[in-house]
């Protein structure tokens, strides 16, 4: 039988994805620089990546990655923060993640097929598909 989660930790780790959400890169790296670990994931397998480049916080996503977060980690849906950021029309985010090496083919669908999906020629030029 597995214990319950502690639910001063549940407030913790809610805070922290709300961060990545809404892009508080300062307040969001401080919890990271303290400990909290950069590939830190919620119960649906997001990462605090995955949720910054999905919102569009490219210096949130910069700084995380400059942490150590994973650029290519894939969530339970098997989708990536490269993959998110092109569905969300994030070229701020697209060009960061690219510059820190994320990897266009991984996932499912991937940014790839993603960029395919919604005719983004531009996005398919700078991923070298076509």
């Amino acid at each position: 039988m597995t214990e319950a989660p502690d639910p001063e930790v549940v407030e913790l780790a809610t805070k922290i994805f709300d961060l990545a959400r809404r892009g508080q890169t300062e307040e969001l790296v401080a919890y990271v620089d303290a400990g909290v670990p950069a590939n830190l994931t919620n119960d649906r397998g997001d990462s605090l990546l995955m949720l910054a480049a999905y919102h569009g916080h490219a210096e949130a996503v910069r700084a995380l990655l400059a942490r150590g977060a994973e650029a290519d980690r894939i969530n339970d849906r098997g989708q990536t923060p490269l993959a998110g950021a092109v569905f969300k029309g994030e070229t701020d985010v697209i060009t960061v993640l690219m510059e820190a090496g994320a990897d266009p083919s991984q996932g499912t669908p991937s940014a790839v097929d993603t960029a395919r999906m919604f005719a983004r020629t531009e996005l398919l030029d700078l991923f070298g598909a076509h």
